[in-house]
């Protein structure tokens, strides 16, 4: 039994999945991966079940009916680990953009460094962003930015999807009352986890755009990120964050 679960949400990967599956198991350290996925009409549920049958007790299943965004994919993924015994729980694309490697830098900040939560950060030491253009890079940066000022974060990386959690932030977290959906999700937990006064730890990793498949990145995303924050901060003055 492992003590760590790597939730991977998917929808149309069938390019990456079994790539990435394997290259989790490959690690020296032991990762279960729980891959949920959104009803994926090119049979990105079926080569998980394919793969089951090998990884067997390590490869995990939740099927959802229809394309229901990404924070209620890893919130449904959080809720299904909590159930069990793990103690850590990842968040990663399964697009590569996150090397599989850098989990074990991740575990590390967590298991030796004294993190609550690790993330996986693109901003920590310059840009370190591969394959993006121009344009999207300073859209990600300065939104990072933004959301410093308006939250009082330091995080450099406020909308990384590459992260560990300790079990003990998922259980203080009412995960019920998170309201984003799109990636502005992934701001919002890290401003609950704030909040909390849990220890945060950003490690440096290189982002590489997807080689295979297509993007799910859109405008209404950055949107969501952009003017939803306000709305979280003014929400957070009425808010008792006790851990």
């Amino acid at each position: 039994m492992s003590d760590s679960i790597v939730i991977i949400p998917t929808y149309n990967e069938k390019e990456n999945l079994e790539k990435m599956v394997r290259k989790v198991f490959s690690l020296s350290q032991s990762f279960h991966v729980l891959i949920v996925d959104d009803g994926s009409p090119d049979g990105t549920g079926a080569i998980v079940k394919e793969l089951q049958k090998e990884f067997s007790g390590q490869l995990h299943l939740e099927e959802r009916k229809g394309k229901l965004g990404l924070g209620t994919a890893y919130i449904h993924g959080f809720k299904w680990a909590l159930k069990r015994d793990y103690q850590f729980i990842f968040e990663m694309d399964c697009d590569f953009s996150h090397n599989p490697e850098d989990l074990m830098q991740l575990y590390n900040a967590c298991t030796k460094n004294g993190g609550d939560l690790s993330i996986g950060s693109r901003y920590i030491k310059g840009v370190n962003v591969v394959n993006w253009p121009m344009g999207r890079v300073l859209m990600s940066y300065y939104a990072s930015a933004y959301v410093r000022f308006i939250t009082g974060m330091s995080i450099r990386d406020t909308t990384s999807g590459f992260k560990c959690y300790t079990r003990k932030v998922l259980e203080t977290i009412d995960l019920d009352k998170i309201t984003f959906k799109g990636y502005a999700f992934q701001i919002e937990m890290k401003f609950k986890a704030f909040k909390y006064g849990f220890n945060i730890i950003e490690v440096p990793i290189i982002f590489t755009d997807r080689q295979e498949g297509t993007s799910k990145m859109s405008g209404g995303i950055f949107k969501e990120a952009v003017f939803g924050v306000i709305q979280m901060k003014m929400k957070s003055w009425f808010v008792k964050y006790q851990q």
